[in-house]
């Protein structure tokens, strides 16, 4: 990899898949806003490894948000963890700094949401109507600093930016997601929105795993590692 090119932070890797911290103001994989992605980074580190690497995409985030992302490096492997992807067999957890605090300090959200493709959004629906899908995603308060408050979010479906337009819905904008509502701005091209946990089965050993993406180095997340750091050991 050149010098001039973002670093690739890698959380796992084996023969088989590998796990990478998705930084923000990337896309997953070829988009118009050009060179470099993220696929792209992942595919010049296999090829000091490999002649000819395979590179499968097995799920994606947002340009805007960071966190766990995982690539395969071989069909197989693609295969097998899709369908747990599939299946609903991912346990996924995400922290979002809202502007605003919720009404509930924890709740469950279920909306029926749909894509306009002329803008990009996704939108609420009061009612199930054609080309919308029930999307369902649990959250919990946790903490606050002075860009706003902490939540952990669990998103029991994964669809087109289900996370920031179903906050968005309750008043909670997430913090820089001027998209959705936001009147904040933390950096350009990015949200307080980290894929932190993502939970499976390593097809390769049919073992229990879990990825946990650290933090960006940014100002809007600083005071929470010691409030993260002891949800995950209770957990334990």
């Amino acid at each position: 990899m050149s010098d001039q090119l973002p670093e690739l932070p890698i959380i796992f890797e084996n023969k088989h898949w590998l796990a990478v911290n998705k930084v923000p103001k990337l896309s997953v994989e070829k988009s118009p806003y050009g060179e470099p992605t993220i696929e792209s980074l992942v595919f010049d580190h296999i090829s000091k490894a490999y002649k000819n690497p395979y590179i499968g995409i097995i799920h994606r985030l947002d340009r805007v948000t960071t966190g766990v992302l995982l690539f395969a490096k071989r069909k197989s492997t693609l295969r097998k963890i899709n369908e747990q992807f599939r299946n609903r067999e991912v346990k996924k957890t995400y922290l979002a700094i809202v502007e605003k605090a919720p009404a509930e300090a924890k709740a469950t959200l279920v909306n029926f949401l749909s894509k306009d493709r002329a803008t990009r959004k996704g939108i609420v629906n009061a009612n199930k109507i054609k080309g919308s899908v029930e999307c369902t995603l649990s959250y919990e308060v946790i903490g606050e600093n002075e860009f706003g408050h902490l939540l952990v979010v669990k998103p029991i479906t994964g669809k087109f930016h289900q996370i920031r337009v179903q906050l968005s819905h309750i008043g909670c904008p997430i913090l820089g997601d001027a998209k959705y509502g936001a009147t904040k701005n933390v950096s350009p091209n990015a949200v307080a929105l980290h894929a932190w946990q993502l939970a499976f089965t390593n097809p390769t050993t049919e073992t229990a795993i879990e990825l946990i993406a650290p933090l960006q180095k940014n100002d809007w997340w600083q005071g929470f590692e010691e409030i993260l750091a002891q949800k995950i050991k209770k957990s334990e």
